[in-house]
């Protein structure tokens, strides 16, 4: 007889002695497998292979590992797995298996209603969805599940959105064979980049590097006032962008972060508040975006360094806006800087200085020889590991046994992503095999009916719903897929349009009344759930602004000429600035109701590109010209106070 760590008889199945290193090989393997095809070394070994075989190999690898690591209840510990999940695990590896094996005799025969075709299809697709649901939850699911229901019935839909109906054995062998199906582009992506950039990660925190950039963080900000915030943000937004989601990267860091941010002083909902938006703006922050940066570059085939400038600009704008509030809030509150106790030395920050050879071999070989993103990446993990071994971080260097066991962590960490992109293939699926997609794409034209303003407005709406509480890959493929289109569609550029959706998919993250990242936050930080939300909204206020600016005004994504761009980017920080100071309701001082609204009037209009539309030019000169004017007015008023009172 066997019992659980409550004390409850356990059904027969394995014990942890036996799973845990089944799981261990298994992710350590998956993780083996994606940096061989990344580095290209089946064809150096002259195997010749359809790339849908060895994502197929690599999800018949996930889906196991899924099932005896993940309780069929989210929430609880598995401490045995039981007769039910090996079960579901041994079938995904055989029926996957079996795809691999035949892929070659099948793939030619996905329409002909075979049921050596179709019958592993829907067993593949059924063995997913409840993956997923372990994973991530009921919501990402419901919404596939209602996909492949319409494609079931797409001709039974009234009006504009019916479509081509399809069988159960045509949808089943389509969704598990097809390019466009399961083993898609999101998939191929996961497979690969997304595998790379993970294990360069993991490899980062088992060396000490991670350690390293919060001793950077709080050596460069702990002296300022409102330290411990600046901390945070630096720290949220760099693991942020490779953990492909906001919430993960609150639960990650905001155990540390918040309890830091409160002990400064801020109200426990702010200190939420401020861990939310800094880990929701890592899945915008480049060179990653929570993997959205790889796969928005297959989508649009262009090259990844291209995806990367477009986002720079509007990704620094958005942490510094965040930088400007958090740190007016401090001085509006009178927080001290971090104690000199808790600042690490010069001497020991700099003995890991090597770390940052890593990112600037990362970045030489993306941007000055052009490396493929995932061979790019393991180079830099080689790095990190090489000098890790030969320097250390505090006179100490990691052991052997730690960096091969990266191995098999980061087999573990990329499931829920591997399982995210696998089943965005479904919906992408069930887009091309029904024609949804052209659907949809006219129907948010016509509801447009021509106009961009009304376009933008509900496009951002059906962002914001359709992204609650689904992981960054997810938003993002949704989005890509059902709403991007329409917006190329009336002239947008794709480049913009792709963005556009990432950025208010996102901030479903922080948008009550499903505000995962927010609320989150607000459990750790104990605070109430919608005050943290409304609060997050206002700290992240640039991110449902610039979208909007870079649709008219593409300066913004590096897009025309290098004086434009130099003269958007200058005008938007001052706007930013400007804003920030209203909404905190101080700069030099506290601001007036009528100060508040001059500030927000002025950094609105310096805010406005350039180029966005005839004249705009005159609507920055007057937002800057008036804008500086009151910060001289402002700092020269308090400045004449501090010496009344003294």
């Amino acid at each position: 007889m066997s019992y659980t760590h409550d004390g409850k008889i356990a059904l027969r199945g394995l014990s942890p002695a036996i799973w845990r290193p089944a799981a261990n090989i298994l992710a350590a393997s998956l993780t083996l497998v994606a940096v061989g095809w990344a580095l290209g070394v089946p064809r150096m070994l002259g195997i010749a292979y359809y790339p849908q075989q060895l994502m197929a190999v690599i999800l018949g690898l996930a889906l196991p590992v899924a099932y005896l690591a993940l309780p069929m209840r989210r929430g609880f510990a598995r401490d045995y797995v039981p007769w039910w999940d090996v079960a579901a695990a041994i079938a995904s590896m055989a029926v996957v298996a079996y795809i691999v094996v035949k892929y070659p005799d099948l793939v030619n025969f996905i329409f002909f209603r075979r049921p050596e075709i179709w019958i592993p299809g829907v067993v593949m697709v059924v063995l997913l969805l409840e993956a997923l649901r372990r994973a991530t939850g009921w919501a990402l699911v419901i919404i596939i599940a209602t996909f492949l229901a319409y494609a079931l019935f797409a001709n039974m839909v009234p009006g504009r959105m019916a479509g081509r109906q399809q069988s159960i054995e045509v949808l089943g062998g389509y969704m598990a064979l097809d390019s466009n199906g399961i083993l898609g582009i999101p998939m191929a992506v996961a497979a690969t980049v997304v595998v790379a950039f993970i294990l360069f990660g993991r490899l980062l925190e088992t060396t000490g590097g991670s350690q390293f950039f919060t001793d950077a963080a709080l050596l460069l900000m702990g002296r300022f006032r409102g330290g411990a915030m600046k901390i945070a943000v630096l720290a949220s937004g760099l693991f942020g962008s490779i953990s492909g989601s906001a919430v993960a990267n609150v639960a990650g860091t905001g155990v540390i972060t918040i309890p830091m941010i409160k002990r400064d002083g801020y109200p426990a909902h702010k200190a939420g508040a401020i861990e939310a938006v800094a880990s929701t703006g890592g899945q915008l922050m480049p060179p990653v975006m929570g993997a959205a940066a790889f796969l928005m570059a297959e989508f649009l085939a262009v090259p990844y360094t291209t995806i990367v400038m477009a986002a720079l600009i509007p990704a620094l704008l958005y942490y510094v806006a965040l930088f400007i509030q958090a740190d007016l809030e401090a001085a509006k509150l009178n927080i001290a800087p971090v104690p000199k106790s808790e600042i690490p030395a010069p001497r020991d920050v700099a003995s890991g200085v090597h770390f940052v050879f890593a990112f600037g071999v990362l970045i030489t070989t993306l941007f000055v020889f052009n490396w493929s993103p995932e061979k790019a990446a393991m180079l830099a993990a080689l790095s990190v590991v090489v000098s890790a071994l030969v320097f250390g971080y505090r006179k100490k260097r990691p052991a052997l046994r730690t960096i091969f066991a990266s191995l098999h962590t980061t087999g573990a960490a990329v499931i829920e992503i591997i399982l995210i992109s696998a089943a965005s293939g479904l919906v992408i699926g069930v887009l091309n095999v029904t024609g949804l997609s052209f659907n949809l794409t006219y129907a948010l034209v016509q509801i447009g009916a021509g106009n961009m303003i009304a376009l933008l407005g509900l496009s951002a709406l059906v962002c914001i719903v359709l992204g609650m509480g689904l992981p960054t890959l997810g938003v993002y493929v949704l989005l890509a897929a059902l709403v991007a289109p329409a917006l190329i569609q009336v002239g947008v550029e794709p480049i913009a349009a792709h963005l556009y959706v990432l950025y208010f998919g996102m901030m479903s993250m922080i948008t009550p009344p499903i505000a995962m990242a927010a609320f989150a936050a607000a459990s750790i930080a104990r605070a109430p759930a919608m005050a943290t939300g409304f609060a997050a909204m206002r700290f992240g206020w640039l991110a449902y602004v610039i979208p909007v600016l870079f649709v008219f005004s593409p300066s913004l994504l590096m897009i025309g000429d290098p004086l434009n761009i130099a003269l958007a980017v200058v005008t938007s920080v001052l706007g930013v600035w400007l804003i920030s100071a209203a909404l905190a309701g101080y700069l030099a001082d506290r601001l007036s109701l009528g100060l508040r609204l001059a500030f927000a009037v002025f950094g609105g209009m310096a805010l406005v590109p350039a180029g966005m539309f005839p004249g705009a030019i005159l609507s920055d000169i007057v937002g800057v010209s008036g804008g500086m004017a009151l910060i001289a007015w402002n700092f020269t008023r308090a400045q004449r106070n501090l010496m009344k009172e003294a």
